[in-house]
């Protein structure tokens, strides 16, 4: 009776490598600068990362169990967005996705080029052959994932790996120049240690963008309803394990005045370890946290649309399929939009617009967030899968997230909130011409 199974089982992604599209996503390369960021706050940071830590556990709860009950749910926060809100709420949350998407593998891209500059200093001076580098990078991939979502899974698996190594031995390693007096003073940002707690959980919290990641290509993952709870869970674990142990190690080690202007916090950490060479396989892994995370999120890109898509809401387009069973021309349109936002980065007149234009992606990440946990429990009520006992505990979860998703929001700032909710309203136009198209 399984035999036949058996095929279409190996051409789908399993516990590994769904985790690892987890922790791919997560730890990008921004999280080897992290240490140097929260430095201004002293060790009361490490308090903000518990905090954050404490906000993404309760979010990946939600979507574990969301994942339960809507194992085949294709484009994850999108699908239970539309199941429980309706498709005008799912549209959105699809709109503001791709668009996030498409925007932060153009970031990516750019970090891949400056962490490469390091063994190709060209790269630093010469825009053409900078913006060549990142071009070659997001097309290079694009291809990857296009021969199938096994191959892609496989080369996540592998660069997830690659990724925190570095990451890990530095941790590890930094236990050993470990000096108690470097986490003085307790609380150095000059305001109130709540005000410290509040706002280094705020910008910890953004290493945590990616904890979704395992829902939406749910359609493409072997035995979902088992496989992408404990992908999700598991992912979430690892990378705060990661971050806090590295945050902690490398505080210890250097001493916060000094950390604050440091550039390369890891590599500097690294040195003291291990000498002078070792900052230049540091690099190498800030290189290939970036080619990882990049093959991850151009993996996501092409499933969120290809999921809306299959619903009518989004052009017929992107529901294509290859032969090898992957939307392709979502992912090559989507492609085209990274490698215009990428050479902005090298326009001098642009640059100021396209960090911006990066920021506010970050908030329409967090809509979706938004609007999951506000469905989490509409959809149980309406599939009726509480039991009476477990209300309590469902409507707890809940409400905890969904304060905290509005509480991270607010933290985005008013300026960025505004921009971001425009983004959105964008779309209503574009949703309002498929409708009547569909209706006609």
């Amino acid at each position: 009776m399984q035999m036949p199974d058996a095929p279409e089982q190996k051409n789908k992604l399993g516990l590994w490598t769904t985790t690892s599209l987890v922790v791919g996503n997560m730890i990008g390369a921004g999280v080897f600068l992290m240490p140097a960021a929260l430095a201004a706050y002293g060790s009361i940071s490490l308090l903000g990362w518990v905090f954050s830590s404490i906000g993404a556990f309760l979010l990946a709860k939600v979507f574990s169990n969301l994942s339960k009950m809507m194992p085949q749910a294709d484009g994850g926060p999108y699908a239970y967005s539309r199941e429980g809100l309706g498709d005008f709420a799912g549209f959105l949350v699809a709109w503001g996705y791709w668009i996030s998407t498409w925007c932060t593998n153009a970031a990516i891209a750019v970090s891949l080029v400056s962490a490469l500059s390091t063994f190709f200093p060209a790269l630093a001076s010469n825009a053409l052959l900078a913006v060549a580098t990142g071009l070659s990078a997001i097309w290079l991939l694009t291809w990857v994932n296009t021969l199938g979502i096994v191959t892609s899974g496989k080369l996540q698996l592998i660069t997830t790996i690659l990724k925190i190594l570095p990451l890990v031995l530095v941790a590890a390693g930094g236990l050993f120049f470990f000096k108690a007096k470097n986490f003085l003073p307790f609380n150095s940002s000059g305001a109130s240690d709540y005000s410290a707690i509040l706002t280094s959980a705020a910008y910890t919290f953004f290493a945590f963008l990616g904890i979704e990641c395992a829902t939406v290509p749910s359609g493409s993952v072997s035995n979902p309803e088992k496989t992408i709870p404990r992908a999700t869970m598991l992912g979430m674990l690892i990378a705060t394990f990661i971050y806090i142990i590295s945050s902690v190690s490398i505080m210890g080690m250097i001493p916060g005045r000094d950390l604050q202007h440091s550039v390369t916090p890891f590599s500097d950490a690294a040195v003291i370890i291990w000498g002078s060479n070792a900052r230049y396989w540091v690099s190498a892994g800030v290189a290939i946290a970036a080619f990882g995370a990049l093959n991850g999120w151009i993996l996501i890109q092409g499933q969120m649309p290809y999921a809306i898509a299959k619903d009518k809401l989004f052009p017929h387009i992107f529901s294509k399929e290859n032969k090898k069973g992957v939307p392709a021309m979502g992912i090559i349109i989507s492609s085209i939009l990274i490698s215009l936002l990428m050479s902005m980065n090298y326009t001098k007149g642009l640059v100021e617009q396209f960090k911006f234009l990066i920021m506010l992606t970050t908030l329409t990440v967090l809509i979706p967030y938004l609007f999951s946990t506000a469905a989490y429990i509409l959809i149980r009520m309406e599939r009726k899968y509480l039991k009476p006992a477990g209300w309590i505990p469902a409507i707890i979860l809940a409400s905890l997230a969904f304060l905290f998703c509005i509480w991270a929001v607010a933290g985005s700032g008013q300026e960025i909130v505004y921009w971001g909710f425009l983004l959105l309203l964008a779309g209503v136009p574009f949703y309002v011409i498929i409708l009547w198209k569909k209706n006609s």
